[in-house]
């Protein structure tokens, strides 16, 4: 519920169901960095899986994957961007539904309050998953090579990163909630529901990172279904239980948001219990058995390139989350109300974004494979009918909601005032999501090669040097109404300096992530 994301403002697939608001970004950026990497990687390691001693193993127990270097490119585009279509839906439909529980029953208060604990969470989780995102490619790296024992160490370092980060930020949260909140000007009406909810929220992060690692393992050997059907297990399970402790139904005691935060903590424990449970009853090649308990250590190698490669994805995502909380801060000095508008305007917004992170997915995926087969025309052709689908999709999604502007956020909203500043926000903001869009098609494409620290270049200014100052001299000298103008600016300022990337950078010389010891160099 706070600022949305977006490729150079906020991102697509780790995977994993994160927390109504910020579980969508994370999932968003992650989809787009593993089909772009790893996906390269699988298609030119294809052949030594098939010719060393461990490839029959992975090639029985791994799906293969589809060949993209040929066939009609639109009807490639849209089979992919279809089932990411469906794994956004779902993961924004449960945050959408806990919104509504909040915001109708609770009240705008408490609706901000959510919004608040969310952003802060986005905030400290992005460096870690940016580090997460690096262990998935490594083990689609070595798994694409045939290094079947190099994957294993990779699970075991990075399962103990994992575990020790997450006991940090769990003490460290639950000491520091409150002054964290008081940090961010969290409207004092909000800061009771606010503080409930972060301290559960932190107390469930070691079994939210060790959920989303496991579904990292899976996804970085190739298994995308497994981790969709747990997700859709976790979110069936977050929306049944989000009444019962938010009330508190039958013997329960209403909890109100910390009851929201619950739920969630409890379907993702129950998810992973089961996901960790099907790893092992399938045998699956990277489970740690008793005999791998000597590779739960801090590997060295491992480490420096989890670092290395992680470091510029999590800054990335830190950007993204400190300029949301950068506005949420300032919509915060308007009062509750105004929050509580902003977190339901960018629910929507949420779901017009769906298109544009599907397409930029499979063009993602697309562009990979291409660039590792040397097909630059098909490069090219795939990114202008990315352009062209989301301009389609997203510009009749935006449509829609123009005109069901009301109704929409009276599915979040009770409150006259707060409902027509949502409205405001929605008629100057949502139109520019086609201009995030095709950044979103633009940025894949390059990070397709390998070219990483451009586009975290260029987020920084999208962000920091134009949509936050903007939005603090708009607010402040024109009012509450106008600061929302810097959203499409900060959207005009990510495509002109994508697309001069895209048609005059030297990304096509760019390096892919460097392979595993031994393995060769791939250009």
């Amino acid at each position: 519920m706070g600022e949305s994301p977006s490729v150079l403002e906020a991102w697509p697939d780790l995977s994993g169901t994160l927390f109504q608001r910020y579980n969508f970004r994370i999932k968003t950026f992650h989809d787009e960095i593993f089909t772009e990497t790893a996906g390269r990687e699988a298609l030119l390691g294809a052949c030594s899986v098939r010719n060393n001693g461990g490839g029959k193993l992975m090639a029985k127990e791994m799906p293969a994957k589809a060949n993209l270097t040929e066939g009609p490119i639109g009807r490639n585009l849209l089979l992919f961007a279809l089932p990411v279509l469906m794994g956004n839906v779902l993961q924004s439909l449960n945050g959408t539904i806990n919104s509504i529980w909040v915001g109708n029953y609770l009240g705008e208060s408490a609706f901000a309050a959510t919004s608040n604990a969310n952003n802060i969470m986005f905030f400290l989780l992005s460096l870690v998953f940016g580090i997460g995102m690096a262990s998935t490619i490594l083990i689609g790296q070595s798994v694409g090579a045939g290094d079947e024992a190099k994957a294993k160490r990779v699970v075991g370092t990075s399962a103990l990163f994992f575990t020790s980060l997450s006991i940090v930020i769990t003490a460290v949260g639950m000491l520091f909630s409150e002054a964290i909140l008081r940090g961010m000007s969290t409207p004092a009406d909000a800061m009771p529901y606010a503080a409930a909810y972060l301290r559960i929220i932190f107390l469930g992060v070691p079994f939210m990172f060790f959920y989303n690692f496991v579904m990292m393992i899976l996804r970085g050997a190739g298994d995308a279904k497994t981790p969709f059907y747990f997700l859709l297990l976790s979110t069936v399970l977050d929306i049944v239980l989000n009444p019962v402790f938010i009330f508190g139904l039958g013997p329960l005691p209403r909890m109100d948001t910390a009851g929201a935060a619950l739920a969630s903590v409890i379907a993702q424990l129950v998810a992973l219990v089961g996901l960790v449970w099907h790893l092992y009853r399938r045998k699956h090649f990277l489970r740690l058995t008793a005999a791998d308990r000597h590779l739960l250590r801090f590997d060295p190698q491992i480490v420096g390139a989890l670092v290395k490669k992680g470091i510029p994805m999590g800054l990335q995502m830190m950007i993204v989350s400190t300029s949301a909380i950068a506005i949420v801060q300032l919509v915060n000095s308007f009062g509750s109300v105004a929050t509580a508008a902003f977190g339901a305007a960018m629910q929507i917004s949420s779901y017009v974004q769906m298109p544009a992170m599907a397409i930029g997915g499979a063009v993602s995926t697309l562009a990979a494979q291409n660039v590792g087969a040397g097909k630059w025309d098909r490069v090219h052709k795939t990114t202008l009918l990315g352009i062209l689908f989301n301009f389609v999709m997203t510009g009749t999604l935006v449509g829609v909601i123009y005109l069901f502007n009301r109704q929409a956020l009276g599915l979040f909203l009770q409150d006259e005032a707060a409902i027509a500043i949502g409205m405001t926000i929605n008629h100057i903001t949502l139109w520019a999501f086609i201009l995030f869009g095709i950044t979103f098609v633009v940025s894949g494409v390059v990070r397709a090669t390998g070219a990483v620290m451009i586009p975290l270049l260029t987020t920084f200014l999208a962000l920091w040097c134009f949509r936050v100052p903007l939005a603090y001299y708009l607010g402040h000298a024109y009012g509450l109404d106008a600061l929302w103008w810097s959203f499409p600016v900060g959207f005009g300022v990510g495509i002109v300096l994508s697309s001069m990337y895209y048609l005059w950078g030297n990304w096509r010389q760019a390096k892919m992530l460097e392979p595993a010891a031994g393995a060769p160099a791939v250009e």
